[in-house]
């Protein structure tokens, strides 16, 4: 059985489907904080949370847990400039919860949901994960010390693990079964799709940037391809590899390429408000996907950004009428 730690989120959600698609025996572990329970789509759910270790110690004693796909955890960047400590628990500690209970179990094999924040400021594009990691908030300091850690008991404990460092996670389930529905939206596909709903402001943070327009330029990666990518992640495992791997399409837009991809697909013709840059955003991050494609034999089918901005759309505006 594989344990989805943080499964009622946004990629744990679709990640626990694609399981249970594959055909695999899966449980998720959330203490709803964050998460939907609508979003397990039926799946068992332990309403427990990650930094809780004598939770986790009762799980892994009553479920004949395999292997272990961690997605908890807090992810706004600029959340964690406000709250540094609030991530370090949530993150780090939390990160050390779960490998414990692992330990004490004999569990060793993890898929651990990272992020490209742990680079920082990018020295060139794209991004290889051999590249110098120096993040630039400390959302991304939690993660690399997540990192570290896992690699810390892969060295001394025996754990086989693979960190898949997302870049920007977007779309949603093509047959609308689920999306992206978090309270407060931080991410910029949602903003500007719920802003032409009438659900809110779409606001572009920095128009100064060192890009060809002035905006972030992102990689944005479907959430159907991630959660493919954890499943043959776990088949990697099986085979002995382990590692960090890049999940991105090694293709950049720009906010402003974004905000005219939400006009082509919604024919609403929006102008969005400018505000100062957010503390701890860099201007470029593109991935080198190369090894997730060699070693892990993964390759993005929806990653294209017009077809994220349309499964995004479908799921918002289902998700808006059945409110």
């Amino acid at each position: 059985m594989v344990l989805v730690v943080g499964g009622a989120g946004y990629v744990g959600s679709h990640t626990l489907l694609a399981l249970r698609e594959a055909g695999r025996e899966a449980i998720a572990l959330d203490d709803l904080s964050r998460g939907h329970e609508w979003a397990l789509l039926g799946a068992p759910l332990v309403r427990a949370d990650v930094t809780d270790l004598e939770a986790l110690r009762y799980v892994f004693g009553r479920h004949q847990v395999s292997a272990v796909l961690h997605f908890a955890g807090l992810i706004e960047v600029g959340e964690s400039v406000k709250d540094p400590a609030g991530f370090y628990h949530a993150n780090v500690h939390g990160t050390w919860c779960l490998l414990e209970a692992m330990r004490e179990a004999g569990v060793r094999d993890l898929v651990f949901s990272s992020t490209a924040a742990v680079y920082g400021e990018p020295e060139h594009t794209p991004i290889p994960e051999m590249h110098p990691r120096n993040p630039t908030s400390p959302y991304g300091d939690t993660k690399l010390a997540a990192e570290r850690l896992i690699q810390a008991y892969e060295a001394a404990y025996g754990f086989r693990a693979v960190r898949l460092r997302y870049f920007n996670a977007a779309g949603a389930d093509p047959e609308g079964r689920l999306g992206e529905a978090h309270d407060p939206e931080t991410h910029l596909i949602p903003r500007a799709l719920l802003s032409v709903l009438g659900r809110g402001q779409f606001t572009v943070f920095g128009d100064d940037y060192p890009t060809p327009d002035g905006t972030c330029v992102r990689d944005y990666v479907h959430v159907c391809d991630l959660a493919a990518a954890h499943v043959a992640a776990l088949d990697a495992l099986r085979r002995g590899e382990s590692g960090a791997f890049n999940l991105g399409t090694g293709r950049g837009a720009s906010v402003r390429e974004v905000v005219e991809a939400v006009r082509a697909v919604t024919g609403a013709d929006f102008s969005p408000g400018v505000a100062p840059r957010r503390p701890g955003d860099p201007a470029v991050l593109v991935a080198d996907p190369g090894l997730a494609g060699s070693v892990l034999g993964w390759q993005p089918q929806r990653s294209d950004l017009l077809t994220v901005v349309e499964d995004a759309w479908r799921w918002h505006r289902r998700s808006l009428q059945a409110d």
